[in-house]
């Protein structure tokens, strides 16, 4: 009987300082993770494990790609200047723990650069072969008119954030924000966008909407033009990435201004960015999400958006 207390009692000890552990854990993060907000060190980490310094960092091209390899071309001489250039945003993450590349990084460079070759490709765009990084901070913001925001479900604008993506957005700049899923992201991203400009509402971009038709003529339902991460299609076979209900529906949400353009377009329940990051990493995947969906997709919202 004494043994029988006495195990007792070492197990409830145990089982203390397991749970002192795990909220220790909790509060620090998981080994390999970091907390947020991460205003001690500029440091980050893409999927492939190469540093990041977001102090420093200009563009995609002097970041290690990670997937296959990214195609690299010149413009004409003298026109160095004179292209599109997709331009990813830096932004400060929410409070909870993870990987760096659950946030801004995610897909990053292998998407921007794969994305921006396929761009010069099929359109009679030039486009810049190394794409742009920054802070909404620099003062580099205004040369952009397109601005690319992933993972937004953890995007927290500084105070002084706020005021410049307001004059950007009224300026006539276009944000685009991509790969986040269920309620509680879209949330946190639309209450954040509110800080902006509260003034504007979301529009749902119906399929007969000539974003949908101005390059790729999409004819498929909006729902067929969802893209899972790779990871959950090698395991699953899904087109969703998550089996929750609120995860389901593809979302083209946009703000429009006054005459009906597009300030901001949010692809909510779908993950572009995977389909321009994993080319050549996977045939089927590619063949059927990347070439029938993130590509043309995000080829039409980024020529839509320059020429309307």
């Amino acid at each position: 009987m004494k043994n029988s207390r006495k195990i007792l009692l070492l197990a409830a000890i145990i089982a203390l300082l397991a749970g002192a552990g795990l909220a220790q854990v909790w509060r620090e993060g998981f080994p390999g993770s970091q907390r947020w907000p991460r205003d001690v060190s500029p440091i980050v980490h893409t999927e492939g494990g190469d540093e990041v310094n977001e102090d420093t960092v200009r563009t995609a091209r002097e970041t290690a790609t990670h997937s296959t390899g990214t195609p690299d071309w010149t413009n004409e001489p003298g026109f160095e200047k004179d292209v599109f250039t997709f331009t990813r945003i830096i932004y400060k993450f929410d409070t909870r723990p993870g990987p760096a590349w659950l946030a801004w990084i995610n897909d990053y460079p292998d998407a921007d650069l794969n994305l921006s070759y396929r761009l010069q490709q099929m359109t009679s765009m030039k486009v810049d072969p190394d794409g742009r990084v920054l802070k909404l901070s620099s003062p580099d913001l205004l040369d952009f008119p397109f601005i690319y925001v992933v993972k937004p479900g953890r995007f927290v604008l500084r105070d002084e954030e706020v005021p410049i993506l307001r004059k950007y957005l009224l300026n006539g700049g276009v944000l685009m924000v991509d790969d986040f899923w269920g309620d509680r992201p879209w949330r946190n991203f639309e209450n954040e966008m509110k800080r902006v400009l509260p003034e504007r509402a979301w529009t749902e971009l119906p399929m007969d909407h000539p974003l949908f038709h101005c390059v790729f003529d999409i004819k498929a339902a909006k729902k067929d033009l969802q893209v899972p991460n790779i990871h959950t299609y090698e395991r699953t076979g899904r087109s969703s990435s998550r089996a929750a209900l609120d995860a389901q529906e593809m979302h083209v949400r946009a703000w429009l201004d006054d005459r009906q353009h597009i300030m901001v377009i949010a692809t909510h329940n779908t993950d572009n960015g995977d389909g321009w990051e994993r080319e050549g990493e996977e045939h089927e995947y590619f063949q059927t999400f990347s070439e029938q969906r993130a590509y043309p997709l995000g080829i039409n919202i980024i020529f839509y958006s320059m020429t309307h």
